[in-house]
């Protein structure tokens, strides 16, 4: 079922435009001429050269918000596709005064159409949807498909952190990664009992590990198999 949209969200978001970046290009828009894509200067958002790092479906904002005032040198874009949540998550850093993040709307397809190539250090997948069903396997975010786009946008041995509660997402993305030329690093099946430091709770990790299911964790870096 469609959330139904939010009261007054439209004033909502436009109260949060210092920290909104707009919207995502996507394709139908772009043959329609509507919202012309620009390519997205961090420079000139944040006006320092500080390294980027974005996570992809961050939505109230909890973990971007606190990973944003926990390093405070790092420059932090979150995208989230449903309006309806991230207004709730631009608010909140609204509220916090958190200088250094800024808020995407729209899908993660479209990514490469305001990242310039090389510009990104490290995307965080936080408990992204499964798609248990095979024929949707094309929609995970770390099928092939997003995968390359996260190599266009990635530097070199830039990182992508992935946290889930599914067994079943957590392996198809082991799987992937390797057949894509990431190398994998920091697997456990059980994040809150391993040696990982500096975790930070999402909204859906502390529903989830409340209720005993175990974490699962890995990080894949941007580089080709034989390289040291």
């Amino acid at each position: 079922m469609r959330m139904r949209k939010k009261k007054y969200l439209d004033e909502r978001l436009a109260a949060c435009e210092k920290v909104s970046l707009g919207w995502l290009q996507d394709y139908a828009s772009e043959m329609r001429g509507e919202n012309p894509p620009k390519i997205l200067d961090t420079i000139e958002i944040f006006g320092n050269n500080n390294p980027v790092h974005l996570e992809i479906g961050c939505g109230k904002g909890q973990f971007a918000d606190e990973i944003a005032r926990r390093n405070p040198d790092i420059n932090f874009i979150a995208v989230e596709q449903n309006a309806n949540v991230i207004v709730s998550a631009m608010e909140r850093t609204l509220k916090n005064g958190t200088p250094n993040l800024r808020y995407l709307m729209g899908m993660a397809e479209y990514l490469e159409k305001m990242f310039p190539p090389k510009s990104v250090e490290k995307i965080y997948l936080n408990f992204s949807c499964p798609f248990p069903k095979g024929t949707y396997a094309k929609h995970r975010l770390t099928h092939k498909v997003f995968l390359d786009i996260y190599k266009n946008i990635l530097v070199d041995d830039g990182v992508i952190v992935q946290k889930t509660d599914n067994r079943m997402l957590y392996e198809f993305s082991l799987d992937s990664f390797s057949e894509n030329g990431f190398m994998i690093r920091n697997v456990t099946l059980d994040l809150h009992n391993s040696k990982i430091e500096g975790n930070i709770i999402t909204e859906y990790e502390e529903k989830f590990s409340s209720q005993g299911f175990p974490i699962y964790y890995v990080e894949a870096v941007n580089k080709k198999w034989g390289e040291e």
